[in-house]
């Protein structure tokens, strides 16, 4: 998609709402008749719900499934020759997972999203990396998890990779050392999913009275925060606890699912989750799924222009949020603002760093 590469290349927050709406429209609608053509399931149910020829006047008027449907159906968009990995959700040992079937084309459109999301917060060049994960968790590149999948994406960013736990998920104080000697002075870039920045890093350095110095470093997390939560540890807190022993307080949460990968939902300066050009979030209401205006909590739909293997352009999450506005945000960035409050109730736990904790 020639079009799609030519967004690539702009600035991901600077497009004021009307224009980025047009965008959207366009290419979702496109996205919308091609898994028409392409995904019979998809099509049967367009169909049970009368979206088949309905003409989309506003982004709320495109059919949207249940992110669950994942679990239920093998949804493909592409030939069987075509394909080339597939992505699988969180899950308890016990659920099912989601699987999500990837082609070329649609990893490099996800891949390039990311870059430039995470531009506009690292900065164009790479820089040295710690993952806050063990190795052993992206060891089958076939079959990827949404955990081992999130690692691969973000250590593109990075360069000199260093895993910061070993098998048993304990701190290689010695590689540590060595690596912070090595990049001394330099901007460090570290990336974790939250329960396990919060309970193998936080927490080991709390309980063992140790620090780090890592004031230059940027810190990106996500997941996790149902288990964070129960601890009564919220966002603030964990900042504030993170600083205390390590001296970053560069730290973003970003919101993502593996059903729309590449389309991460950044935290901005000011605490709130930004919609790059690549995406946009709508608030249904619980009950009727009727959208919702800024300021009212309901469930949250996600938007993605970019999966064309699959049918995951218009998801309807498992998450209660509410948007803050449009263009808006004193951080500067344009799109849509707003936050995650949590998990509807009864939802199954499916984050990564939930899923971790389960034993899974």
């Amino acid at each position: 998609m020639t079009e799609l590469d030519a967004l690539f290349k702009l600035d991901p927050y600077s497009i004021s709402h009307q224009k980025k709406n047009d965008i959207l429209l366009e290419h979702l609608s496109a996205l919308h008749e091609h898994h028409l053509a392409l995904c019979e399931p998809y099509c049967q149910m367009a169909k049970s719900f009368g979206s088949l020829s309905k003409k989309h006047q506003t982004l709320a008027d495109f059919f949207y499934m249940p992110v669950q449907i994942f679990k239920h159906y093998e949804l493909k968009s592409i030939a069987a020759d075509k394909f080339s990995k597939t992505l699988t959700s969180s899950g308890t040992t016990s659920a099912q997972v989601s699987k999500i079937f990837l082609d070329k084309d649609t990893t490099r459109y996800q891949t390039k999203a990311l870059s430039s999301i995470m531009r506009s917060y690292l900065g164009a060049k790479r820089l040295p990396m710690i993952i806050v994960d063990t190795e052993s968790v992206i060891k089958d590149r076939k079959m990827f998890s949404a955990r081992g999948g999130g690692i691969i994406g973000m250590s593109n960013f990075g360069r000199n990779h260093l895993y910061l736990f070993d098998e048993k998920m304990k701190i290689r104080h010695d590689e540590l050392l060595t690596f912070l000697k090595e990049h001394e002075g330099e901007e460090i870039f570290l990336f974790g999913f939250t329960f396990m920045v919060w309970q193998h890093l936080i927490r080991e350095l709390e309980n063992s009275n140790e620090t780090l110095d890592l004031s230059g470093a940027i810190l990106v997390h996500s997941g996790g925060w149902k288990k964070l939560e129960q601890e009564k540890v919220d966002n603030a807190t964990f900042k504030k606890r993170v600083k205390e022993v390590t001296g970053i307080n560069r730290i973003y949460n970003f919101y993502g699912m593996v059903e729309q990968m590449g389309s991460v939902y950044m935290e901005c300066e000011k605490g709130h989750l930004h919609a790059s050009l690549f995406s946009d979030v709508i608030v249904r209401d619980v009950i009727n799924h009727k959208v919702l205006p800024s300021g009212q909590v309901g469930i949250i739909e996600t938007l993605s222009i970019l999966p064309y293997s699959y049918p995951g352009h218009a998801i309807l999450t498992e998450d209660q949020g509410i948007i803050h506005g449009i263009d808006d945000c004193e951080c500067g960035r344009k799109g849509t603002h707003f936050s995650i409050i949590g998990r509807l109730p009864k939802a199954e736990v499916r984050g990564c760093s939930d899923t971790y904790e389960a034993g899974a």
